[in-house]
């Protein structure tokens, strides 16, 4: 196997800042990082010189829907490819597929669709086409509040049902991450204790909760997020609701879609000094993702894109055409550090996952996803466990 010595002009990695470094890449795996005075470059290895040029761990997304034009419900190998493919050219090298409110068979039909690609994912080398990795599911839905629905469809909002929610565990069979719910319903707090106990991200959404019930939401054990702000019980200065909480909970991370549609600038302002190290950037990414203008499907439903905007047939925001890359300039033109703002996309929702070790870090024995970055923060490659290396 090959070794791969990389020499560019600064590593982020995201927790420290490495000038005049190098890094050792072997196979999927890097194996070595540091300064050149404390890394020994193998006499094998082939060279790559990356002057100019700022290296990052790859972008880790937890909640995207699709891109490249297909949507991940559809389930199957050739549109997870397109969406996985699409995904790396704007950064993201690994994500969470992120399936909408579907009857309990489409729901069910489509999470073992994807369960299946993701045990038959392959880690290929550096002869492979850069793609994006499938770290598992998250379900948005379908135990939400139908005052705070947006645009998952009204008729598959289903009350809390621990047989359903037990139903879609197996049909992901293992591969559930993160369950999006609004704590507020009848059961809901029985479900955040499920979800605790199997391991999966219980993550505040699509709610009308009241402060009171989203503090309980968190004392079960819910320790995230969905797309701050939207969906959401609005936040004033005597009824703070759900808002109120995640602005004022250390243990809850947050997810901001930072794309100047969804959020507002002063609100992210807001957010991002409230919740220093526990905000996430996600890109709520549709079919649209790297795509013209035009009509796509969001689940079973159609949206339409115009100016790079996703809307539904009522006119409602209906996810992004966002790319990570494109957030990541966004938050620093807001005036976030660069090295933070990478830990918003790399290192923190690694940690919210549990794969910090492999994954949103660059470290010997991770996952050698990577991102070149320019002086404008424009990426100039992508290389995802190692694929990418001879391009």
């Amino acid at each position: 196997m090959t070794p791969y010595a990389i020499f560019p002009e600064r590593i982020l990695t995201p927790q420290r800042e490495l000038r005049d470094a190098v890094l050792i890449v072997e196979g999927v795996r890097i194996v070595a990082v540091g300064t050149r005075d404390e890394v020994t470059v193998p006499a094998n290895a082939k060279r790559i010189e990356a002057r100019g040029l700022t290296l990052v761990p790859g972008f880790v997304d937890v909640h995207v829907h699709g891109a490249g034009g297909h949507d991940v419900m559809e389930a199957t190998a050739e549109a997870l490819d397109a969406i996985a493919t699409t995904l790396a050219r704007g950064g993201t090298t690994s994500f969470v597929a992120t399936t909408v409110t579907a009857a309990p068979d489409e729901l069910c039909s489509s999470a073992a669709g994807i369960a299946k690609y993701i045990a038959a994912q392959t880690r290929n080398g550096a002869d492979a086409r850069p793609r994006a990795e499938i770290l598992g599911i998250h379900f948005e839905g379908p135990f939400i509040s139908l005052a705070r629905r947006g645009v998952h469809p009204p008729e598959w909002i289903a009350a809390s049902s621990p047989a359903l929610l037990a139903r879609m565990l197996d049909a992901a069979a293992g591969t559930a991450r993160i369950l999006t719910l609004a704590p507020e319903i009848s059961g809901g707090l029985e479900l955040i204790d499920a979800l605790r106990k199997a391991g999966i991200v219980a993550a505040l959404g699509h709610t009308d909760a009241t402060y009171g019930q989203a503090m309980d939401a968190i004392a079960h054990g819910a320790r995230h997020a969905a797309h701050v702000f939207n969906a959401m019980r609005p936040f004033s200065h005597r009824d703070t609701g759900v808002l109120g909480a995640v602005l004022t909970s250390s243990l809850v991370t947050a997810e901001l879609i930072a794309d100047g549609v969804h959020v507002d600038e002063a609100a992210m302002k807001l957010l991002l000094s409230a919740k220093p190290g526990k905000v996430i950037l996600v890109s709520d990414g549709t079919a649209a993702t790297g795509m013209p203008d035009g009509k796509y499907r969001l689940g079973n439903f159609d949206v339409q894109v115009t100016g790079g905007v996703v809307r539904n047939a009522e006119g409602k925001l209906a996810g992004s055409a966002l790319t990570l890359d494109r957030a990541l300039r966004n938050i620093v033109a807001l005036g976030m550090p660069l090295e933070e703002a990478i830990r918003m996309l790399t290192l923190y929702p690694a940690q919210l996952l549990g794969i910090e070790s492999r994954k949103g870090t660059i470290a010997a024995g991770a996952d050698a996803d990577l991102v070149f970055l320019d002086s404008q923060l424009q990426i100039s490659q992508v290389i995802t466990r190692g694929a990418g290396l001879e391009s």
